[in-house]
């Protein structure tokens, strides 16, 4: 209790100090800030005013001179000028020059006989600009003493002196000393240095600071409280960061001209260091805090006892459960100064001591029936676990006695576990090979990306084209020799512990049988091709009557032997094609480009197939896909979507629809030719990627050679996709082809 009334003393203090200082804060912040745009605005004003006393002084003096007659004497002028440069003490010079530039007479004859032509206020004049931006003496640094070290600067004013005619026959040049602005920060900005360090700057309107502390003057600015200044907000204040890395309440006013006098566009910022502004709000938290301190510190003494007096009696009720604890049963007495709290706790813990008492008793019955039955449930499990380690040595067995390779692996691509066929298949050991990522044993680098992508497709979507299907793949051993194997994939395990098995089998030998019956039928091939090519060119020629007309019987016979030998080109040209992707040489020239043109070239090439057999034929592509980049052949892929088109009109029922479509699917591009032909018969699908396998084309349909899906999906391997099929939702087939995009 003690405690908890210190910490919230402690915490009260904290937030009220807090509270009240950012308050004050903010109230000083606002009483400053407002200060000093007032000051500001006054110092505005004040220089508006003198400037305007200033311009009305000299325009005064230029009527006077003028009223001197068409040829005043030198003299006369000279007293004049010498008479308003003892009068009025702010200038610091003052000349009158003839048209051509030549200072006539001037006051102390300084400058006399120069000639100022080229001086800004004697060309501005004669314009009609009577007044000029402050600016460094130039003609007269070296006649005039520097007070202070500071080098010279003026405010010209200058008015044209009028002839009887009313045209100008001189100018009237005044330079007014910058010291008098000095005058002006004074008599503003004096009374606020007393315990305040209140700097101020005069800043013209390229933001040349004209006036202002040491480091300062001479320099271009450009700060938020400068730009508001511009912005026509009248006065007011900001708290901005400068470049020295202090935080200034600024003030800020606009100088606006006074009477006929049109202003310079010069901005008065009046700044106070933050923190010397803030000081009396931190002097305040401060005290604020303390004191705070010294409350928290008497509420903790005062709670301590308060505690004390409380927790008398409950160590008492302490002491008796230590008792009851060691085994010493005896009923609670209270003492006589107890608070009835105490009272009515010593009374139910008397109660609850019988009770427990009571229950003691049951529980060490219960106790004696738990560890029979414990003892009975252990047996039971040991020989469950008995039969369970039986059951996984009979797996182990079975997979290490399996004629084909088994490999677990994770779903990060980790090696889990490799059987001993496994060992001879590809020559790294079980401990080698554990822990590893498959694609760095049996994978070659080709394949890399599409096993990452294999993988991350079930990862995101729970399945995968090539899971629970017996397919080809080429694989490597530890020397990196490559060779075919047929693999079919598994999901084991469930949560966590998901892991693919994977059963591998050794096709390599088959492959060579393949090879050498497929070099034998490319032999066969090539030697067929020439015959062949002449004798559709003979046939057509018969058939177009190129030879002369012949009769009804002898044309039938010439369709029919046409007909076959076209068959027979094309049996040829397929079984060319598998003997050059066989032996690698199939030419294939992929680049990226876009694939939706290619997909809607191949459904236009095929749209005569489609009238033909009376089934419609239709493309489309998901939104955005049209001109996402795939690096494919052209040519190649084009052969594939022909093929797959081909087949979906040759087993389309007439009046229905071929559908061909571009997709995404995860990270893969996917093109889709669905029919609602009678689907593939679950006889064929096993081997229906296989050459020369044909399901059943019915009567009314022309019989194919069987290699164009093995052709199409061994060119579809070779770009680093996968071609496989489905059943279509209401009937019918959907053949896959799935591609990576360029990335």
């Amino acid at each position: 209790m003690a405690l908890a009334t210190s910490v919230l003393c402690a915490i009260l203090t904290i937030v009220l100090v807090t509270l009240v200082q950012n308050e004050a804060r903010d109230h000083v912040e606002q009483s400053i800030g407002f200060g000093l745009g007032e000051l500001a605005q006054q110092a505005a004003d004040k220089l508006d005013r003198g400037m305007y006393e200033r311009y009305r002084e000299v325009n005064l003096l230029a009527r006077r001179i003028g009223d001197l007659g068409p040829n005043p004497t030198f003299e006369s002028q000279r007293r004049m000028l010498e008479d308003a440069h003892r009068s009025y003490g702010y200038y610091s010079w003052l000349g009158l020059a003839g048209l051509d530039g030549t200072v006539q007479v001037s006051a102390r004859g300084l400058l006399q006989g120069s000639n100022v032509s080229a001086r800004p206020w004697f060309k501005n004049a004669l314009k009609g600009t009577h007044i000029g931006d402050v600016h460094e003496a130039a003609l007269l640094a070296k006649l005039l003493p520097a007070p202070g070290g500071e080098p010279l600067r003026f405010v010209d004013v200058a008015f044209p002196v009028d002839g009887p005619d009313g045209k100008p026959r001189a100018v009237l040049g005044a330079h007014l000393s910058w010291q008098w602005a000095r005058d002006v920060e004074r008599s503003v900005i004096q009374p606020l240095q007393v315990g305040r360090a209140v700097d101020a700057l005069i800043v013209d309107a390229n933001g040349l600071v004209l006036l202002g502390p040491q480091g300062l003057q001479g320099e271009t600015v450009d700060t938020h409280s400068l730009r508001q200044a511009r912005s026509g907000r009248g006065i007011g204040y900001v708290l901005e960061k400068w470049n020295d890395g202090k935080e200034y309440l600024v003030g800020y006013s606009q100088t606006a001209g006074y009477s006929d006098y049109p202003g310079m566009g010069w901005t008065v910022l009046l700044r106070q260091e933050a923190a010397n502004a803030y000081a009396p709000v931190h002097r305040m938290g401060q005290y604020a805090l303390w004191t705070g301190v010294g409350l928290a510190v008497l509420f903790s003494i005062a709670g301590a006892l308060v505690a004390n007096w409380i927790t008398h009696p409950i160590k008492s009720l302490q002491e008796y459960a230590d008792q009851i604890r060691s085994g010493q049963v005896a009923p609670l007495v209270p003492h006589e100064r107890a608070y009835d709290e105490v009272r009515s706790l010593a009374s139910a813990l008397n109660m609850m001591m019988g009770e427990m008492m009571g229950r003691s008793r049951e529980l060490e019955e219960l106790n004696r029936t738990l560890e029979h039955r414990v003892h009975e449930r252990t047996h039971e499990l040991a020989s469950a676990l008995a039969t369970v380690q039986q059951n996984a040595q009979h797996i182990n067995t079975i997979i290490e006695t399996a004629h084909d390779a088994f490999i677990g692996m994770d779903l990060d691509g980790i090696v889990t576990d490799w059987n001993t066929q496994s060992e001879r298949m590809f020559g790294w050991r079980r401990h080698e090979a554990i822990g590893r990522p498959l694609a760095e044993l049996v994978v070659p680098a080709r394949y890399h990306d599409s096993l990452r992508r294999a993988i991350r497709e079930f990862r995101t979507t729970g399945h995968t084209g090539a899971l629970n299907r017996r397919v080809e793949r080429t694989v490597s051993n530890r020397k990196g020799e490559e060779f075919a194997i047929e693999m079919t994939t598994g999901i084991a395990g469930i949560g966590e512990r998901t892991f693919f098995s994977i059963f591998l089998h050794d096709i390599s030998l088959r492959k060579r049988v393949d090879q050498m019956k497929n070099e034998l039928v490319a032999t066969v091939s090539h030697e067929l091709r020439t015959p062949l090519t002449s004798m559709r060119a003979s046939l057509g020629l018969l058939k177009s009557g190129a030879a002369g007309p012949i009769d009804g019987e002898i044309q039938e016979l010439v369709d029919i032997a046409h007909r076959h030998c076209e068959r027979l080109v094309r049996l040829v040209g397929d079984m060319l094609d598998v003997e050059k992707i066989e032996s690698g040489r199939l030419s294939a020239h992929p680049r990226p480009q876009p694939l939706y043109p290619i997909v809607d070239d191949a459904v236009g090439a095929m749209r005569g197939q489609a009238q033909d057999a009376r089934v419609g034929l239709h493309s489309g592509c998901a939104p955005g896909l049209e001109t996402v980049d795939a690096c494919v052949d052209r040519d190649r892929i084009t052969q594939v979507l022909m093929n797959l088109v081909s087949n979906a009109i040759k087993f389309a029922p007439p009046q229905s629809a071929v559908e061909v479509t571009l997709a995404q699917h995860g990270q893969a591009l996917r093109i889709t030719v669905a029919d609602r032909g009678p689907g593939i018969p679950p006889a064929f699908r096993e081997r229906i990627f296989q050459r020369f396998a044909q399901a059943d084309a019915g009567a009314d349909r022309k019989a194919s050679s069987g290699l164009g899906l093995a052709i199409s999906r061994q060119i579809v391997v070779e770009h680093g996709g996968e071609l496989w099929f489905e059943d279509r939702v209401g009937g019918g087939t959907a053949f896959h082809v799935d591609l990576p995009p360029q990335v």
